[in-house]
This record gives C-alpha cells, structure tokens and sequence, in this order.
C-alpha cells in the first residue's frame, strides 16, 4: 500500500506520460494536415519546427513511466537465471544510476534553458522561443528523478 503522497506522484507520472502521446498524436495530426494540406492549397507553416520540438519533448515525457514501470532496456539474457532478490539488487543498482543519471540531466538541461533563454533563439518560421521546450522536459526530468527514487525504494524493499 502507497501512502497518498506516493499514490499522488505515480499517478502524475502515468498521466504525464498519457500526454506524451497526447503529444505525440496532435504531431501526428500536424504532419497529416501537412501532406493532405499540400495537394488541397492550405499548407501548415512550421511543421518541421513543431514535430522536432514535439518529438524531443514527448520522447522526455515517457521516461519517467519507462524508469517506474520497469521498462527499460535491461540484459535479461544474464540476469534471468538469477533469483528473485539478486536481480532485484541489480535493478535497485539500475535505480541509483537513473536517480544519478536524471540528476545530472536535470541540471545541466536547466543551464542550457538558461543559456537559450539568454540568446533569445527562436524558431525560424513561427518565432517560438527554443528555451520554452526545455520547460516540459525539466518536468519529465523532475518525475525522472522521482520515479528512480521511488523505483529504488521498491526494488531495495522489494515492494511493488
């Protein structure tokens, strides 16, 4: 049993994630209208910029369902041989990486923010500011963060 605030934050990451592919969807809807809107003379400008843009932000959105699901890439071919605790202390290891790995993202991705931020670099044909989607990818780095943490508390405890 998860406490409220767990429940809350699991939750979050599995809607976070659900708008991901929202995210994904309307990039899909954007490139249909782009190819049907050529051959009928209502063209969508911006296209590329929004499905690069999408694409980056939406691929971040589902790393942290991936880490609390336990649906990474993993070598299961050396592991699966092994018992039940051992392979839980090899993902709690995995966790410690993430929790690292998601922290140190977190970080240099928020400089980087700040850097683009700074240069007022935009898109070229809609002008969207580029520092405005490092802003969702921050939040899936947070719930990265968290998901590991949790991720690690479940594999070292082996609750699930």
């Amino acid at each position: 049993m998860h406490s409220p605030i767990e429940t809350f934050l699991r939750k979050t990451i599995y809607f976070w994630a659900l708008a991901g592919g929202g995210m994904l969807g309307a990039i899909v809807v954007v490139n249909v209208w782009t190819v049907l809107g050529g051959f009928i003379g209502l063209p969508f400008a911006g296209d590329f910029e929004l499905t690069e843009m999408g694409v980056a932000i939406a691929a971040f959105m589902f790393l942290p369902y991936c880490q609390l699901a336990d649906q990474n890439v993993t070598a299961d071919i050396f592991t699966s041989k092994l018992s039940a605790a051992v392979q839980r202390r090899f993902s709690a290891i995995a966790s410690v990486l993430a929790l690292a790995f998601a922290a140190l993202l977190l970080w240099r991705m928020y400089l980087g923010m700040l850097d683009q931020k700074s240069y007022s670099l935009a898109t070229t044909i809609l002008q969207i500011p580029v520092w405005w989607a490092y802003l969702p990818a921050l939040a899936s780095l947070a719930l990265l963060f968290i998901a590991a943490g949790l991720s690690l508390r479940d594999n070292w405890t082996g609750r699930a």
